[in-house]
C-alpha cells in the first residue's frame, strides 16, 4: 500500500508541475486559422523609352517597374471594361518613291529591312497599315495615271486601263512585304482623276466632269480588281486626297456635294452590282473642315454606301475630329496623313506626333494613324513637278545606307504592340501626362505616355490595382506593355 501511495503522490506532484508551467493539453476547437499569405503581385511590364535628346529611340529598358506606394503622385489608371473603337493599323504611306529607293536595295538589305518594317518578331516594329496613291502622288517620279490619253480621247469603259505605272517597283515591293505579314491591311487613295475626265484637262487642279462619274466609278472598280489579280487585297479607298487642295500635282478640287453625288449615283452602285467589298471612305483632308464629312454623312442615299471618313492635321485641332463621330458615332475615322519636314527636329517632332496623332487621333476615335511618308533619299527625292520638295520620309535610303528619322520611332512606339484588332481603353489623361491606352489582342495592355511638360516626372500606372512607379524626362515618350 505504502508503495501505491507513493507512486500517487509522485504522479500528482508532476502534475501539478507541468500545470504550474502551463504545459497543459491544448484545445483547438476555437482556434482561429493564419491567413493565406499574400499572394505575389502579377506585375509584368515591358517597356520602351525615347527621350527628346535622342539618347534612347524606342529603346527597350531592361528590368521591370516597381511597385508603388506612393499616394502623393499623380497615378495613371488604366480601365479596360471601357472599350472604344478597334485599330487597324499604324503605318505609312508607301507611295512609288517610297517603292523605288526600297526596289534598288540589294536583296538581302532590302529583305532585312521590309521584315524589320513589317514582322512582328524580335526587333521588328510590325507595321500593319499602308497607304498607296491610287495612280501618282506628288512623290512619284512623274505624274501618271491608269488610263493616260492622247488629248482629244476619251475611254469611259476602262478599255485601256492599266497598272503598268505600279508593276515597275510598287507592286512587286508590296508583294514582298505582303509575304512577311499578309495581313497588312492597305488603303489607297487618288491625287487625281485620269486628265481627260477633269475640267481643265491637266494634272493639277480642275474638277471631275459629271459625264465622267460613271466612267471614275468604273475606274476605280478596274483598279480594285486589277490588284486583286496580282494577289493584292485592296482593304479601303478615300474619294479623294486633300479634295480642297487644289494646288499640288496633281490634284482635283472637289466640294463636298460633288463627292456625295459621285458616291450615291456612281460608285456606291458599281461597287455593289460588282460585288466590291472594299470600303468607302470620304474626305481624307483637315481637321478644320469636320462640316465636309458631316455634310456628306448627312445624306441618306450617299452614307449607305460610306465607311467612314479620313483626317490630315495640316489645318484645325485633333479634337475636333469627334464632331464627327458625335454627328455620326456609326461611321469609322481614320487619320491618314501627317508630314514631318526635312531635316527634322526629333524632339519637337516626337512631342508633336505623338501628343497629336498617336495620342490625340486615336483618343478622337481614328482606327488608323498613317505618317508621310515611307521613305526618300536626302535629296528629298523623287517629287514630280510641283509636289513637296521637303518631305522627310520615315526612312532616307540612299543605296543600301538607311536612315531612320523621326516618324520610324513615333510609329515605332504603336505598331509594335498595339496590333490589329485591338481596343482602344479608358485611361485618365493628366495635363502633362498625355497618354493613350490599348487591349490587344492577346490581352496585353499598352499603355503610350508622353510628359510634356519641361522636366522630369515620376508618375505611377494603375492596372487592376496594381501599382507600379515609373518616370519619365521632358518631352520623353513611353510605351509601357503590361502582360497578363
Amino acid at each position: 500500500m505504502n508503495i501505491i501511495r507513493n507512486r500517487i503522490v509522485v504522479g500528482l506532484t508532476v502534475l501539478l508541475t507541468f500545470s504550474t508551467m502551463g504545459w497543459r493539453c491544448k484545445d483547438t476547437s476555437k482556434e482561429v486559422a493564419p491567413p493565406p499569405p499574400k499572394p505575389e503581385p502579377n506585375i509584368d511590364i515591358a517597356y520602351y523609352i525615347s527621350n527628346a535628346d535622342e539618347s534612347a529611340k524606342f529603346s527597350f529598358q531592361e528590368g521591370g517597374l516597381p511597385e508603388s506606394d506612393d499616394t502623393d503622385l499623380l497615378t495613371i489608371t488604366v480601365n479596360p471594361a471601357t472599350k472604344y473603337q478597334s485599330m487597324d493599323g499604324f503605318g505609312f504611306s508607301l507611295t512609288g518613291g517610297s517603292a523605288l529607293h526600297l526596289s534598288k536595295m540589294s536583296t538581302s538589305q532590302r529583305k532585312n529591312l521590309l521584315n524589320e518594317l513589317f514582322g512582328t518578331e524580335g526587333d521588328a516594329i510590325g507595321i500593319s497599315y499602308l497607304r498607296l496613291s491610287l495612280g501618282a502622288s506628288d512623290l512619284d517620279e512623274a505624274v501618271f495615271s491608269y488610263n493616260d490619253l492622247p488629248a482629244g480621247e476619251t475611254d469611259v469603259e476602262m478599255q485601256h486601263f492599266t497598272l503598268a505605272p505600279d508593276k515597275r517597283y510598287l507592286i512587286p515591293v508590296l508583294k514582298e512585304i505582303l509575304a512577311i505579314n499578309p495581313d497588312l491591311k492597305i488603303m489607297a487613295s487618288p491625287w487625281s482623276a485620269p486628265t481627260w475626265m477633269k475640267t481643265n484637262g491637266a494634272s493639277k487642279g480642275g474638277s471631275l466632269k459629271p459625264d465622267y462619274y460613271d466612267a471614275y466609278a468604273l475606274y476605280f472598280v478596274k483598279y480594285i480588281q486589277a490588284m486583286a489579280n496580282e494577289g493584292i487585297t485592296i482593304d479601303a479607298i478615300t474619294i479623294q486626297n486633300e479634295p480642297l487642295h487644289p494646288g499640288n500635282n496633281p490634284s482635283m478640287y472637289m466640294e463636298a456635294a460633288d463627292q456625295a453625288n459621285f458616291i450615291k449615283h456612281s460608285l456606291g452602285p458599281a461597287f455593289e452590282s460588282e460585288n466590291i467589298a472594299c470600303k468607302i471612305i470620304i474626305y481624307d483632308h483637315n481637321a478644320d473642315r469636320t462640316d465636309y464629312p458631316i455634310e456628306i454623312l448627312n445624306d441618306q442615299e450617299a452614307r449607305k454606301y460610306i465607311d467612314g471618313s479620313a483626317f490630315h492635321l495640316y489645318g484645325g485641332s485633333i479634337n475636333d475630329l469627334s464632331k464627327v463621330h458625335m454627328a455620326h458615332s456609326d461611321k469609322n475615322l481614320y487619320f491618314t496623313e501627317q508630314w514631318i519636314g526635312a531635316p527634322g527636329n526629333f524632339s519637337n517632332d516626337l512631342k508633336w506626333h505623338i501628343e497629336n496623332l498617336i495620342i490625340g487621333a486615336t483618343r478622337n476615335w481614328c482606327k488608323t494613324v498613317l505618317e508621310w511618308n515611307l521613305a526618300a533619299d536626302s535629296n528629298l527625292q523623287p517629287h514630280t513637278d510641283g509636289g513637296c520638295t521637303e518631305c522627310l520620309g520615315a526612312l532616307t535610303i540612299d543605296g543600301n545606307t538607311v536612315v531612320r528619322n523621326p516618324a520610324y520611332y513615333i510609329i515605332a512606339h504603336a505598331s509594335k504592340y498595339v496590333r490589329p484588332n485591338s481596343f482602344r481603353i479608358e485611361s485618365n489623361n493628366l495635363g502633362d501626362l498625355s497618354n493613350v491606352a490599348f487591349e490587344s489582342t492577346d490581352g496585353s495592355i499598352i499603355t503610350i505616355v508622353l510628359n510634356k511638360s519641361d522636366k522630369k516626372q515620376s508618375f505611377n500606372l494603375n492596372l487592376d490595382e496594381q501599382v507600379v512607379k515609373t518616370s519619365l524626362n521632358a518631352g520623353a515618350v513611353g510605351t509601357y506593355i503590361w502582360k497578363r
